[in-house]
């Protein structure tokens, strides 16, 4: 969404903080960048990608850093990255005109894998399952735009008119974490915002398009779902709120266990706006906004804010045993289960 990319939030001190057990512990800080990009492979490897052409790679959990941004797109604001190997990687631009870029070497060199100069495309991040992938847009015409790879984004396809993602006037996505989709099996997830909070669920072997309400705030362009996190076919999570009042906790978490039929409020909600949500397992979640960290151990039902920095977006190692925090101040950070 173009408003959100705009957006200038208050920033809370970079420290580590105590709280339940757990510690966010600071790893580096990237000075005249921010963060909305941020993806990990294995047990040791993170990427994030952010303004300013910005992409960063640590291959020891971010003991140490390598800055790779690809040349001549020094001013470019690379809103989600996608990680295939230590070397693997493709990064995706917000606003016009959009890129994807792609790199086979642990970013030395780049590829221009797509580019499109319509002053309307907005591209707000991107999931993939394997080698299959989407990355979705903002609506051009009513539908929102979505791009489809099978070669783990060497190639894209512009399939917008054959999927009829159809949106309400009004009705947008945000960059705020390039986790408002979820591709899981044959399943891809997609939450809106603005007119209305929506969530879309395509069924790939179907060849079927769901669109179900959800209770997320919504009614203005800065409300909406940011993120969301399936642990299955029915198990899910959506966060946002509004991010123009981020300490407003209200509509802003709510949980599935029927694909989106149903939505259930939590018991204890998170403190706040949130851009990003994920599952560590099935019980343990973690979630992330401009105005504070919270975890829940009990699938999402309780939340217990553990700081009040503000991040953009989280990430995990492959056993989840670390998350990785990411934000608008240039600052990474790690999360520790005790």
């Amino acid at each position: 969404m173009k408003l959100f990319s705009s957006m200038l939030t208050g920033l809370c001190c970079f420290a580590t903080f105590v709280s339940f057990g757990q510690s966010i512990e600071p790893l580096t800080q990237k000075a005249n960048c921010g963060f909305r990009g941020l993806d990990t492979f294995g047990e040791r490897v993170i990427w994030v990608s952010g303004t300013n052409g910005t992409v960063g790679r640590s291959l020891d959990k971010g003991k140490s850093w390598e800055w790779i941004g690809p040349k001549g797109y020094e001013e470019t604001d690379f809103r989600d990255i996608a990680v295939f190997s230590n070397y693997e990687a493709v990064i995706v631009s917000a606003g016009a005109p959009a890129v994807i870029l792609r790199t086979m070497d642990g970013g030395t060199s780049w590829t221009e894998v797509y580019y499109n100069d319509d002053p309307e495309i907005f591209l707000n991040g991107m999931d993939f399952y394997g080698d299959r992938g989407f990355a979705i847009g903002d609506p051009i015409d009513g539908f929102f735009q979505l791009l489809q790879t099978t070669d783990r984004g060497e190639t894209w396809e512009d399939v917008s008119g054959s999927l009829l993602l159809f949106a309400e006037p009004g009705e947008v996505g945000f960059a705020a974490s390039g986790t408002g989709l979820q591709l899981q099996g044959d399943n891809l997830w997609i939450g809106s915002g603005g007119s209305f909070a929506a969530l879309y669920r395509r069924n790939e072997k179907k060849m079927l398009m769901h669109k179900m309400l959800t209770p997320i705030i919504s009614g203005a362009s800065s409300q909406g779902i940011f993120s969301l996190s399936f642990w299955d076919n029915k198990r899910g999570v959506v966060v946002g709120g509004d991010y123009m009042h981020d300490i407003c906790n209200e509509h802003n978490v709510y949980l599935t266990h029927d694909g989106g039929e149903n939505w259930i409020t939590p018991a204890k909600p998170v403190g706040g706006f949130r851009s990003a949500v994920l599952h560590v397992n099935k019980r343990k979640l973690v979630a992330t906004g401009t105005s504070g960290t919270d975890i829940s151990t009990d699938g999402g039902q309780h939340w217990n804010t553990i700081s009040t920095d503000s991040y953009n977006v989280l990430g995990k190692s492959r056993t989840g045993k670390r998350v990785y925090l990411a934000g608008s101040n240039g600052q990474i950070s790690v999360l520790q289960w005790k």
